[in-house]
C-alpha cells in the first residue's frame, strides 16, 4: 500500500513541477499591463527560477540519497507551494523574483528524486510506470496554461499564483502524515566491473555524447514552452490578438495531445532500436520548427500539437538510453546530471527569447535557431549505441 501511495505522490509531483514552472509564462502576460513593463523585462525575471531548478538537482539527489527520498518530496511539495503564495503578493519585480527563485530551487527536488522513486516501486513494470508518470508531467504543463489562464481572468495574478501554491502545500501536507519521512531507497546489487579500459572509454564517450543530446532537448523543450504563450497571443485572433484565458486554452491543448505521445513513444522504445527513435523525434522537429517560425493563426496551434507531441515521444527512449548507459549504483547522479542540463538550460531559452523579441519584435530567429539544435542532436546522436533496445 506505501508503495502505491509513493507512486500516487510521485505522479502527483511531476504534474506540479512541469505547471509550477510553466506557469509564469502565462502569467507574465498580465503582468504587462499591471506593471506597464516591456514583456522582454518581465520574462527575465525567472531567469534566476529557471537556473535553480537545474542547478538544485544535485544536491537535492544527493540528500535524498543520504536522507529520505519521501522527505525529499514533502519539501519539495511544501517549499514550491510556500514560494508560489509569496509570488501571489509580491508587491514589485524585486520581490517577485525572489518569489520566483524559490518556485525553482524546491522545484530542483523533484526528478532526481521522483524518477528513481517510481523505479523503485515500481520493480515489476517500471517502464509502464514509467509512461504513466510521464502522461502526468505532459499534463502539469497543459494545466499551467488551462488553469493560469482562467485564474487570471477571475482573480488576477495573486490568485493564479495563491491557488497552485496553496494546492502544493495541502499536498505536502496529506503526503507527510499519510507516509512519513521515512527513507525509501532502492539498494542495486553492485556488481564488479570486468571492462576494459577501451570498454569504459566507449561508455564514457556514448555517456557524454547523450548528455549533449540532452542539453539541446532541454533548450528546444524550454525555449517552445516559453514561447508559445505570447506568440499565439501575437499571431492568433487578428490584429488586436487573443484574450490570456484563450491562449491558456490553446496552450493547454498542445500538451494535453502532446501527452499521448509519451505512450506512442514508449511503445516505440520497445520495439526498435533505442538510437533510431531518438534521432527520429529530432529528424521530425527540424521541419516543425521551421514551420512554426512564421505559421499564422489555426495552423500555427496545428504544427505546434505535432511539434511539441514529437519531441515528447524522444523522452521514454532517451531515459532508457540513460538507464542503460548508466551503472546501476549510479543511476541517482546520472539522472541528476540529466535534469541539471535539461533544466539548467532554462535560463539559456528564457534569455534567448528576451533578446531575440529585443531585438526583432518577432521570434521567427528562436524557431530558426531551435531547428539548428534539433539538427546538431541528429548528427550526435549517430554516435549513440545501436543496439540497445
Amino acid at each position: 500500500m506505501k508503495k502505491h501511495l509513493l507512486f500516487i505522490f510521485s505522479s502527483i509531483g511531476h504534474a506540479y513541477i512541469h505547471m509550477f514552472t510553466a506557469f509564469y509564462f502565462v502569467i507574465v502576460l498580465s503582468l504587462e499591463q499591471e506593471w506597464q513593463l516591456p514583456y522582454h523585462e518581465l520574462i527575465k525575471l525567472w531567469t534566476p527560477g529557471a537556473l535553480l531548478v537545474g542547478l538544485g538537482a544535485l544536491p537535492a539527489g544527493w540528500l535524498s540519497d543520504h536522507w529520505s527520498r519521501t522527505g525529499m518530496l514533502v519539501i519539495f511539495f511544501l517549499g514550491m507551494g510556500l514560494s508560489a503564495v509569496a509570488a501571489a503578493f509580491a508587491p514589485d519585480p524585486m520581490t517577485l523574483v525572489l518569489a520566483l527563485a524559490g518556485i525553482g530551487l524546491f522545484a530542483a527536488i523533484y526528478h532526481p528524486v521522483g524518477i528513481p522513486l517510481v523505479i523503485s516501486t515500481s520493480a515489476k513494470s517500471p517502464g509502464k510506470a514509467l509512461a504513466i508518470n510521464g502522461v502526468f508531467g505532459s499534463l502539469g504543463a497543459a494545466l499551467a496554461g488551462l488553469i493560469s489562464g482562467y485564474l487570471l481572468d477571475l482573480g488576477g495574478r495573486q490568485l493564479a499564483f495563491l491557488l497552485p501554491g496553496l494546492l502544493a502545500v495541502v499536498t505536502g501536507l496529506v503526503m507527510l502524515f499519510s507516509i512519513g519521512t521515512g527513507p525509501f531507497k532502492a539498494k542495486p546489487k553492485v556488481q564488479k566491473s570486468t571492462t576494459t579500459a577501451a570498454a569504459r572509454r566507449s561508455w564514457l564517450w556514448s555517456f557524454v555524447t547523450l548528455l549533449f543530446c540532452m542539453f539541446l532537448g532541454g533548450l528546444i523543450y524550454h525555449s517552445t514552452q516559453g514561447v508559445l504563450p505570447k506568440v499565439f497571443s501575437v499571431r492568433l485572433g487578428g490584429k488586436n490578438g487573443i484574450d490570456v484565458s484563450t491562449v491558456g486554452n490553446y496552450v493547454a491543448l498542445v500538451y494535453v495531445i502532446a501527452a499521448a505521445f509519451q505512450f506512442v513513444g514508449g511503445i516505440l522504445a520497445d520495439r526498435f532500436i533505442l538510437r533510431n527513435v531518438y534521432r527520429a523525434s529530432y529528424l521530425l522537429q527540424i521541419p516543425l520548427l521551421l514551420l512554426a517560425a512564421n505559421s499564422q493563426g489555426f495552423m500555427l496551434v496545428i504544427v505546434a500539437c505535432v511539434m511539441v507531441s514529437v519531441a515528447i515521444a524522444a523522452l521514454p527512449a532517451e531515459n532508457i538510453m540513460l538507464s542503460k548507459l548508466a551503472p546501476d549504483q549510479h543511476h541517482g547522479v546520472a539522472f541528476a546530471a540529466k535534469f541539471v542540463l535539461s533544466f539548467g538550460v532554462a535560463p539559456i531559452a528564457v534569455l534567448m527569447i528576451s533578446q531575440v523579441n529585443a531585438l526583432t519584435g518577432g521570434f521567427v530567429w528562436v524557431f530558426w535557431m531551435l531547428a539548428a539544435a534539433a539538427m546538431l542532436v541528429l548528427l550526435a546522436a549517430g554516435r549513440l549505441p545501436a543496439t540497445q533496445k
